[in-house]
């Protein structure tokens, strides 16, 4: 029987490794959840065929409490509020990992192999999955906006307090690999305790806008802490999937860090804090000058190229379906539309991505920032449409911004600049905008779906 479950392990393993490079592109992407899916739900099955298993009244519950909730939130929560859900997801994988260690341990079952393997995994599990937790919970607040967590909170020398926690958590995780069994349980609780405030204070000085950098690391947290629980527990399949969960979180944050200009070795140690509020808002925008649907068609009348630039004020306004609408329009009398996608657009790696594939817009149109930059001096007209932080010229400009040294969308070199915006609010990063009042921008203050609509009539009676 077992090895029957070993050859199952081997085919999940196999499927998840399949699932992340169908996932890589977006026309397999779908093929490749599906594929990673279906690994897990054999690993699942075939783990219930251990003989270790001596009950199943406790799994039945957990999986019907489980699906129920997993359900819920797949149909319930938003596009928009995806970001959140993630964060949560990654903390309710640390949990788990802590609570399964945890429970082992109180077992008698650890040590069973190899026990100074096992030990040591267990308190590693201890500590990455109590940080992840905790982190994650914090993370969650900031992307709601929760009135504690808005602003970044940090203590006086802490890095330094920082450091101190992670050396006693260590430390604790030596004695209770040496030490007595006896006061192994004890020691594993005061571990995830120091474990759990380091995580808090690891993210609570963190920024809004490098929120989505923590949200990939604490991905692979979760799946570096669910690797440690499959050697606690002997599980090879827990093992290669937290191996490969923690593996790609480690890419995604280096490549975000990449896009973002930040180092990963500051986000490992959470040293990511937040800037300073550039500028007077009065100053930048002093300049500003609205625009209406009509005078946008007009713009748009004979363009020959034209560059969307979608942030979260898209997917708050659900204007992805009209965006495309407005760029089939512009296609069908001559023109070229492209869509510029910031690697951090959103909330989280993907946000945009995912939005216009869903209104069908070719995936051929969706240019990186690489690309983008480049030949931005040649867009006629370039539509900012709920991005902010991304276009935000004071990255490059203000060495005291919260996103100074950031790569950014250069839609101010453009010829004409339009931004979509209900207000002249500030972004993610809480800053003001000083695109808003360019010479070569126009603001038409709306709600996106609404504004985008507007002037898809408005083009239409030309």
């Amino acid at each position: 029987m077992n090895v029957l479950v070993q050859l199952c392990y081997v085919l999940a393993a196999v499927l998840f490794i399949f699932g992340l490079k169908m996932m890589s592109h977006p026309r397999t992407a779908v093929r490749g959840n599906l594929c990673g899916s279906l690994g897990m739900l054999i690993a699942i099955v075939a783990t219930l065929w251990l003989h270790e298993v001596v009950t199943y009244e406790y799994i039945l519950v957990g999986v019907l409490i489980g699906s129920i909730a997993g359900a819920w939130l797949a149909l319930k929560v938003p596009m928009t509020a995806m970001p959140q859900m993630v964060g949560l997801l990654n903390g309710f994988g640390g949990g788990a990992s802590v609570l399964v260690a945890g429970a082992e341990l109180l077992r008698g079952g650890v040590g069973e192999i190899n026990p100074y393997v096992a030990m040591v995994a267990t308190a590693v599990s201890g500590i990455i999955g109590a940080v992840t937790f905790w982190g994650s919970l914090v993370a969650f607040g900031k992307l709601q906006e929760l009135k504690m967590f808005k602003k970044p909170v940090s203590l006086p020398g802490q890095q330094a307090i920082n450091v101190v926690l992670l050396i006693l958590a260590v430390l604790l995780a030596g004695w209770m690999v040496a030490g007595e069994p006896a006061h192994a349980a004890w020691t594993y609780l005061a571990i995830v305790v120091i474990a759990s405030v380091l995580g808090v204070f690891l993210v609570n000085p963190i920024g809004g806008a490098d929120m989505p950098v923590v949200i990939a690391l604490l991905n692979s947290y979760s799946g570096l802490a669910a690797c440690a629980t499959g050697f606690v527990i002997n599980n090879s399949v827990l093992i290669i999937a937290g191996s490969l969960v923690g593996a790609s979180g480690i890419i995604l944050s280096n490549i975000m860090c990449k896009a973002m200009n930040r180092s990963l070795t500051n986000v490992l140690f959470g040293v990511m804090e937040a800037g300073s509020l550039a500028g007077s808002a009065d100053e930048f925008y002093a300049t500003v000058r609205s625009t209406t649907a009509d005078d946008i068609a007009m713009l748009l009348d004979g363009v020959q190229r034209v560059v969307f630039v979608p942030g979260y004020g898209m997917a708050v306004a659900q204007a992805q379906h009209a965006v495309r609408d407005l760029g089939k329009i512009i296609e069908e009398r001559g023109g070229t539309v492209e869509y510029a996608i910031h690697p951090v657009a959103g909330r989280m790696p993907g946000h945009m991505n995912v939005l216009l594939a869903e209104a069908d817009v070719d995936y051929e149109q969706l240019k990186e920032m690489d690309q983008i930059n480049p030949t931005m001096e040649t867009v006629d007209v370039a539509i900012v449409i709920g991005a902010n932080d991304v276009v935000n010229p004071l990255a490059k400009t203000d060495p005291n911004s919260p996103i100074a040294g950031m790569p950014i969308i250069d839609v101010d070199k453009a010829r004409t600049v339009v931004v979509i915006k209900r207000s002249l609010s500030p972004g993610f990063a809480g800053i003001p905008n000083p695109l808003f009042g360019a010479p070569n921008t126009l603001m038409f203050f709306a709600d996106g779906q609404k504004a985008v609509l507007d002037i898809v009539r408005a083009v239409k009676e030309l």
